[in-house]
């Protein structure tokens, strides 16, 4: 059956593939991104199945507007990709205030503003599926991404909350948590920062390096991340939460392992609050 899509940074990069994927499997698709010209040739190629129009994600009334022209051209909204985001590596130290909160309004705001406008159609329907395109980012963090870690957590815990909420109604959401993907997002996030303090490199001068070795090496394909979100749409459930890539299950299990000994280390301490405790211990040693 046919459904009717709204996908957000779409004019390249995954989100391009993902309204290829859609259109080519018969769905109707509003495109959208800053800059449509991009998508000129997918519309040649589609035709009436696809339809495009700017969209800046952290403008609010945009995003409304976005989402009321997808019902009026279509008849419905069956399925929002929240693919719009960019990333921004550098110490924190050296990340102004209005370049974090920037990053923040697209990665995370944009979520919200878009979702926030779908809903209520999806509500009204009893039907709908919200997918956020994440990252294992918003499970876990590195040096040198501050703003965008802090975003991606945001999505995370943002969408685990929602799926409860509209459960009920039969809308379903999901965060996809992909690692690196073989596109040009890391250029693209490092390729403006200036040089850093001496006193990160050994942290985010570190991360930026492991980066760079990655560059054109990436191992996740995004075509097929473009098939996942596909069988996602017409999928009857969905987790909160799903990695994508070897790698990413990887790293969320390194993680966790981390994590769990860290808790189990300073496990006394952390109990050590309840009223009913006893004294409290001391520091675990170095």
């Amino acid at each position: 059956m046919s459904k009717v899509w709204l996908v957000t940074g779409s004019a390249s990069g995954l989100g391009r593939d993902i309204v290829e994927v859609a259109c080519a499997s018969g769905h109707k698709v509003l495109a959208t991104a800053r800059n449509t010209d991009p998508l000129a040739e997918l519309c040649e190629q589609y035709g009436e199945n696809i339809f495009t129009t700017q969209l800046d994600v952290t403008n609010e009334a945009q995003a409304q507007a976005a989402v009321a022209l997808a019902v009026e051209r279509f008849g419905r909204l069956d399925v929002l990709v929240n693919n719009a985001g960019y990333g921004d590596v550098r110490p924190f130290e050296e990340t102004s205030s209005a370049d974090f909160k920037t990053l923040v309004d697209t990665v995370f705001y944009g979520v919200v503003n878009l979702t926030r406008a779908a809903l209520p159609i999806m509500r009204t329907q009893r039907s709908g599926t919200i997918m956020q395109i994440s990252s294992v980012g918003g499970r876990l963090a590195t040096a040198g991404s501050a703003s965008y870690h802090a975003a991606k957590w945001a999505v995370s815990g943002f969408t685990e909350s929602l799926a409860q909420e509209t459960a009920p109604f039969g809308v379903k959401v999901v965060a996809l948590e992909p690692a690196a993907i073989r596109t040009n997002w890391g250029t693209r996030a490092t390729q403006q920062r200036p040089a850093i303090m001496p006193d990160y490199e050994p942290s985010v001068g570190a991360a930026i390096k492991s980066m760079e070795g990655l560059w054109g090496n990436e191992p996740i394909d995004p075509a097929r991340i473009a098939q996942i979100v596909l069988r996602l749409a017409d999928a009857g459930q969905v987790p909160a939460h799903l990695l994508i890539g070897t790698s990413a299950c990887d790293y969320y299990a390194m993680v966790e392992a981390h994590r769990s000994s860290e808790a189990e280390r300073w496990r006394d301490i952390s109990h050590s609050a309840d009223f009913n405790a006893g004294p409290i211990p001391p520091v675990p040693a170095a």
